[in-house]
């Protein structure tokens, strides 16, 4: 397995023996090595960058991570612990209201922030499979999994079709969201995931909308 390059900014005040570590700023940290990451990219970011971010002193996150991949690793696997509740995923009695319920402006920015984070890795994603897989369970598989769960409960409904694939219809919304984002470079917007819900997900599932 291809390992991240670890000699990239290595270099740091060796931490003090004896001295206990204070892991209280880590989440702080954590997301604004995404911050960054999104907005530089893998290449382009540094830990000067996220320690000015964090208003952390560079000898801290270097007590705490030895490298750049390090913390970017960390970073990644973080965001998948803001994962969706399923109790709390709408449920308004049918699966186009339960989609467009899950339609809120704090999830459409945080949808295309992890996106543009996505895009900060993509240098690194083909050549790490650890980060690739690490990126997938934070940023892609959340939605899908939502999307899932709703699926699953329309056919307990009797709304849709047990045979349909679920799979890949719960992949639909991810994929060609981040496509929009990503390759488009377009915001993503209640009127496109309306749109998404209504053109080609329901209609994949059987539902005229």
């Amino acid at each position: 397995m291809t390992q991240l390059d670890l000699t990239d900014e290595t270099t740091g005040p060796p931490p003090k023996l004896g001295r206990k570590r204070d892991h209280t700023r880590d989440p702080e940290i954590l997301q604004a090595a995404l911050d960054v990451l999104a907005e530089e990219g893998y290449e382009g970011m540094t830990i000067d960058m996220v320690a000015a971010r964090a208003k952390a002193g560079k000898a801290t996150l270097y007590r705490r991570w030895a490298s750049k991949g390090e913390l970017i690793i960390d970073a990644v696997a973080c965001m998948k612990k803001s994962d969706l509740d399923f109790s709390q995923l709408p449920d308004t009695g049918t699966l186009r209201g339960d989609l467009v319920g899950m339609i809120r402006p704090h999830s459409i920015e945080d949808g295309e922030r992890k996106l543009k984070v996505m895009a900060g890795l993509s240098s690194m994603l083909a050549r790490t499979p650890e980060l690739a897989e690490a990126a997938n369970a934070a940023i892609v598989e959340p939605r899908a999994a939502a999307n899932r769960f709703l699926i699953h409960r329309a056919i307990d409904r009797g709304e849709v079709a047990p045979d349909v694939d679920i799979e890949t219809i719960s992949l639909i919304s991810p994929s060609m969201t981040a496509y929009r984002v990503l390759v488009l470079h377009k915001p993503v917007d209640r009127e496109y995931l309306i749109s998404l819900i209504d053109g080609v997900l329901l209609p994949a599932l059987g539902i005229t909308p």
